[in-house]
């Protein structure tokens, strides 16, 4: 059930969008064909979209397409390269490449410097060519320290060229909307390809100080075993991290007199560049078995991979319950609106509202107190799984009698199943979270399977939202409505209440496959905890509190999923199986389901 429990809920600015969709009707008793743009589900963007100028421009761009990052963190190049088994020629290769790319930089640098309309401009993109052409300097020492051969690497590759023609055209004004390089009369059109040219570039920089950061929270600079803590320290350094600075710092003041037009086409430019970077790396061929993506250790012939997901908060932004509650409250007719006999009887939306609060506040409590009494006994250090499931079992027996109540108290009576099928296709999903299962389940030669085991009370709500992106073939456990005439009668077939219920689930759907089967279980909740544990490979994706306290009790240990990959990365000896275990006591968690595709699909 969980309710609006640390949960993100319906806000009253949302709420008075929802009542603003139902109310601008004409009819008294408005009808499901009158609810078609069910605006308020589309509430991702209010919640997460910065205000204008509350943050610099590279930024608000670089948070905006902090997916690509993501991708590029979990290419196998970087992994090797940060675990230090990395052979030594792919690195080379690297190298090489990078030099097309650092001297295109430089090239780039000095058109912008041309078009730059301001002095302390000027002067700073100086300063940021020098520091590349320093930069060229570092590569040709990699070259001599370790003997590297780049005879073979001379010509850039494909995904080399693909990104210096897009930054040396954008230098050269070759950018829709903007004059060709011989009509930039005036100085605003020559500041105005300045800053798009820094809009190409800036990504660069900040990707290479994001990941030099990344790899030197895993990798000891000041270990001489390790073979590639120089370029770790080159790109985690604070002068790598200061030129980063200037050069959004710039962008940002280049920025300050375009248009919203121009700003939108700087963007797009912006993203390109990330995207091609991300290319890049991942064109770098390492030569070596690796431990991702997942996927590739995978013989579909052989076993079969079992995916599992919760629903709620795992891939929704708002929890299910909350959008089900209000859709009756906004439904529901007014105190002075009378009710067709024909139709199922329904509180009005003021009591509707109240007993809906009441309920939330009773659980609320009930929950709290719960917990307390499940972290009654002394935290224990060694993982306690029989003590977890036990403490778990209070829960579910809460859940159940919080399930009972909202029955009892008809909230959910009179809901038209089209509204709720409406409401699904329109849920937002968190980011990336859609591609990736339409991806993993459309691919039959992969021979997964997919189940989603939620404590939704609606499982209609569940398929809408998946079978809306393209997905039919997955797998739906969750509660399900009782209906009469399309239209809910207030009961619920109850099928996955609780932690043990979905416990209990997982189980037998192991059971009914193939025993060679790979587990993956990605959950956010307390209600998670035990199919995370029992899961070859349990993922915890933007957890609660509640979580971590609970799971932390009973000897559960939270490691960040990058840093487990690198470390089994350096463990890993050619030609092994990669090894995951069910019931170790360790999850692993990522704060975006971007996290979850590199790893198992790759980037």
């Amino acid at each position: 059930m969980r309710l609006f429990l640390n949960k993100p809920c319906l806000t009253i600015p949302i709420y008075n969008t929802i009542r603003s969709t139902f109310l601008n009707t004409n009819t008294t008793h408005p009808s499901p064909l009158n609810y078609l743009n069910f605006s308020f589900l589309r509430i991702s963007s209010m919640a997460t979209t910065p205000k204008p100028n509350e943050e610099g421009t590279a930024k608000r761009f670089w948070d905006k397409f902090s997916k690509e990052s993501i991708l590029t963190l979990y290419t196998p190049f970087v992994v090797s390269l940060a675990s230090g088994n990395l052979k030594l020629d792919a690195f080379g290769r690297y190298i090489a490449q990078d030099v097309h790319f650092l001297k295109c930089f430089a090239q780039a640098y000095e058109l912008a410097e041309d078009c730059a309309d301001d002095d302390d401009a000027k002067v700073l993109i100086v300063e940021l060519r020098k520091r590349v052409l320093e930069e060229l300097k570092l590569h040709h020492s990699f070259v001599q320290e370790w003997d590297l051969d780049l005879s073979k690497e001379t010509a850039p590759n494909p995904a080399t060229l693909k990104y210096t023609n897009f930054l040396l055209a954008t230098a050269s004004g070759k950018v829709e909307g903007v004059k060709g390089p011989g009509e930039l009369a005036t100085p605003f059109e020559k500041t105005k390809v300045a800053a798009y040219t820094l809009g190409a570039m800036a990504p660069s920089m900040r990707l290479y100080a994001f990941l030099g950061k990344e790899l030197r929270s895993l990798v000891d600079v000041n270990d001489d075993e390790h073979p590639y803590k120089k370029w770790i320290g080159k790109y985690s350094s604070e002068a790598y991290q200061f030129a980063m600075l200037q050069t959004e710092d710039l962008l940002d003041k280049l920025s300050v007199s375009l248009t919203g037009e121009e700003l939108d086409t700087m963007q797009k430019l912006y993203h390109q560049a990330l995207k091609l970077e991300m290319e890049f790396f991942l064109s770098q061929p390492v030569d070596q078995q690796t431990v991702l993506p997942l996927i590739k250790h995978h013989i579909p012939t052989e076993h079969g991979l079992m995916l599992f997901s919760d629903f709620d908060l795992t891939c929704t932004v708002v929890d299910s319950s909350a959008i089900l509650a209000e859709i009756a409250i906004v439904t529901a007719p007014k105190s002075d609106q009378s009710q067709p006999e024909s139709q199922i009887a329904r509180m009005t939306s003021a009591d509707l509202r109240n007993t809906w609060e009441g309920l939330s506040r009773e659980y609320t409590e009930e929950y709290e107190q719960c917990t307390e009494s499940m972290l009654a006994n002394e935290k224990v250090e060694d993982f306690d799984y029989e003590g977890l499931k036990t403490a778990l079992e209070q829960l579910s027996e809460f859940e159940r009698r919080a399930n009972m109540r909202v029955i009892e108290s008809n909230v959910l009576k009179g809901l038209n199943v089209e509204d709720i099928k409406r409401a699904g296709e329109r849920l937002i999903l968190h980011d990336g979270c859609m591609p990736f299962f339409h991806i993993i389940t459309n691919n039959q030669n992969l021979n997964v399977n997919v189940h989603v085991l939620s404590y939704c009370w609606c499982a209609d709500l569940i398929r809408s939202a998946f079978s809306s992106g393209g997905i039919q073939t997955m797998h739906i456990h969750a509660n399900e409505f009782v209906y009469e005439n399309s239209l809910s009668t207030g009961e619920i077939i109850k099928k996955v209440e609780s932690p043990i219920d979905k416990l209990q689930a997982f189980t037998d759907i192991l059971k009914s496959g193939d025993k060679t089967n790979l587990t993956i279980y990605i959950g956010d909740s307390v209600g998670d905890l035990l199919c995370l544990l029992e899961a070859d490979i349990g993922i915890v994706i933007s957890s609660s509190s509640s979580l971590r306290r609970i799971a932390s009790h009973f000897g559960v240990s939270f490691v960040p999923l990058f840093p487990a990959l690198v470390k089994k990365q350096k463990e890993y000896v050619e030609g092994s199986a990669v090894s995951w275990k069910g019931l170790s006591g360790v999850l692993y968690t990522v704060s975006s389901w971007a996290e979850v595709h590199s790893f198992i699909i790759g980037s």
